[in-house]
């Protein structure tokens, strides 16, 4: 495995303040999502942005996030990966991470890869036909992650992901980063149990094994969330976490044509 599987790690962190001016809509009339637009002078015309979430889903800090994303051109969406049962910010320290995974709060409802996929997939088709977007960009925080690289491979059904940023990954397997396709960034955090140094520094050899423009940039002094629930009130955190943000919207720039 590539990075890890998710922790309690993956739910702690920071609300940070503002005002989203997106709105929320639907996928396929049955998914929840947050869509974040341009204004008709900076819009990129083409592009857009699919937004896959750390496991706290659609909340104030991935809608700030989108809508900084729109502010430099992009239309972003940000998708509910999660069937309308993302977990709340800082979760009782109790709490059944994988039986969450497995099946849900529920019982029926599972965040499993064979229950995310089709959502991921109907959100990529959205952005093509509604949306008019040509080529995708994504970014995929913490859990999200994984669906971001399994779609950025060349085999249908995973497909339609044309360059990807990722922070903080959890759950990402050694297959499934080697299958991708276009250029991947990451950001990782310099204390991180779920994306570690050995896990880097073999996302590294299999990124560079494939021959395609890769970036892996580590931030000092911050820990796993830190590009999404960062305590801003901190300069190091503040500035890595803005860091990060650059980072990914240099990638597009650059490589999403």
């Amino acid at each position: 495995m590539a990075s890890n599987p998710p922790s309690k790690c993956c739910v702690v962190g920071f609300r940070h303040e503002g005002e989203p001016t997106g709105s929320m809509t639907k996928v396929a009339d049955k998914w929840d999502a947050y869509i974040a637009k341009p204004s008709d002078s900076q819009k990129k015309s083409g592009k857009a942005l699919l937004f896959l979430p750390d496991i706290i889903g659609i909340w104030q800090n991935s809608k700030l996030m989108a809508d900084q994303l729109a502010a430099q051109g992009y239309l972003t969406l940000v998708l509910d990966i999660f069937n309308g049962d993302p977990l709340p910010l800082n979760r009782t320290d109790d709490f059944d991470f994988m039986a969450w995974m497995t099946k849900g709060s529920t019982g029926n409802n599972p965040h499993t890869k064979e229950a995310v996929d089709p959502i991921v997939q109907a959100a990529i088709k959205a952005l093509k036909e509604q949306y008019g977007a040509t080529k995708i960009g994504a970014l995929g925080y913490c859990f999200g992650a994984k669906s971001l690289v399994r779609h950025m491979s060349t085999t249908a059904p995973f497909t339609g992901i044309d360059v990807g940023f990722i922070a903080h990954p959890s759950f990402v397997d050694e297959k499934e980063l080697a299958a991708i396709n276009g250029p991947l960034s990451i950001a990782a955090a310099e204390t991180d149990s779920i994306f570690p140094a050995e896990k880097r520094h073999k996302s590294e050899e299999i990124l560079k094994e494939k021959g395609l423009p890769y970036q892996i940039n580590l931030y000092s002094q911050v820990v796993h969330g830190f590009a999404m629930r960062a305590d801003l009130t901190k300069k190091q955190e503040k500035f890595a976490r803005e860091q990060a943000f650059a980072q990914a919207v240099s990638w597009f720039d650059e490589y999403l044509e």
